[in-house]
């Protein structure tokens, strides 16, 4: 009998082996850690004037998927300073143009957005980030940025990311990979792992009860840092982040985010943290969870731009 135990123990510990090997996989292929998009070949549709801008058809490939979007310019001659917007979690399609874009772009700057991978007009299958993975995604955007970059309107030394949320995990592995990125604006996100933030989110929306904010950063400190992590890709890149967070946020750690961006700081980081009282986490949604949310990042990127 002890025999057959030790038998079925072997073959279940074997069994542990092949499923983990399978998972290990499927992970590799699904977001291979090689991903890359040096060169995507973009193509870009006829200017259309549209009342007071201009838009332009963006096509580039990344890992075999085409990527699809609207670049959209000011109306007075360039080359302009530019921005990309860097998608959150879900299966996100383009910016419209809207008071956000417009803002921007009446400013002077070229704004890029396009649909998600696996979105829309976008190949690929979605959404490898809401599963921790950020490889493809990360590769996107320096496709993104190479495709602007090979314009003769577009300020190749001046282009930025700005984005919310998972956003953050996001900008500075694709900052790192491009090597161009002029600045980072983000909102409602975090320079800590996903796993630790995924961890906070269920601890905050009462998982396992109603806890005290101090209970919820004992577990955080207890639990430690878990998955995917951005800041060795933000202790990479020298270019200047702003961070803006709500202080009621149930989705991300902001004592524990800021507390990790003031040590960025002390590193000699450009770092830019604004705390808005009583906000949640939809700084950029429509409305705002804080009214003064966007003009404050579009002012900022503007004073970027300008200097």
């Amino acid at each position: 009998m002890r025999r057959r135990l030790v038998t079925l123990g072997a073959v279940i510990a074997g069994l542990g082996v092949v499923i983990a090997a399978v998972l290990f996989t499927l992970d590799y292929l699904a977001d291979p850690p090689t991903s890359s998009c040096n060169a995507p070949s973009p193509s870009f549709g006829q200017a259309t004037t549209v009342l007071s801008h201009q838009e332009v058809a963006v096509r580039y490939t990344c890992e075999g998927a085409i990527q699809a979007g609207t670049l959209y310019l000011p109306t007075r001659a360039g080359p302009h300073p530019a921005v990309i917007w860097v998608h959150g979690a879900g299966p996100e399609v383009r910016l419209r143009y809207g008071a956000f874009v417009a803002t921007l772009v009446d400013a002077g700057i070229a704004m890029f957005s396009y649909d998600k991978r696996g979105v829309g007009e976008s190949q690929g299958s979605c959404c490898p980030g809401d599963n921790g993975h950020f490889n493809l995604l990360s590769a996107d955007v320096a496709g993104a940025v190479a495709a602007l970059a090979s314009r003769a309107d577009v300020r190749a030394d001046r282009i930025g990311l700005m984005g919310a949320s998972q956003a953050g995990w996001i900008a500075p592995k694709a900052a790192t990979m491009s090597g161009k990125i002029a600045f980072i604006a983000l909102a409602s996100a975090t320079p800590l792992t996903e796993r630790l933030t995924n961890l906070y989110e269920r601890l905050a929306r009462g998982d396992e009860g109603q806890l005290s904010r101090e209970e919820i950063s004992r577990r955080l400190a207890s639990n430690g840092p878990s998955g995917f992590d951005p800041l060795p890709y933000w202790r990479q890149t020298n270019a200047p982040s702003l961070w803006m967070f709500g202080t009621v946020d149930d989705r991300i750690p902001v004592p524990e985010s800021v507390a990790q961006l003031d040590q960025l700081k002390k590193e000699g980081k450009d770092v830019t943290s604004i705390t808005f009282l009583g906000a949640g986490h939809g700084l950029l949604d429509t409305p705002p969870s804080n009214p003064d949310a966007p003009g404050t990042l579009v002012d900022w990127i503007l004073n970027r731009v300008r200097s």
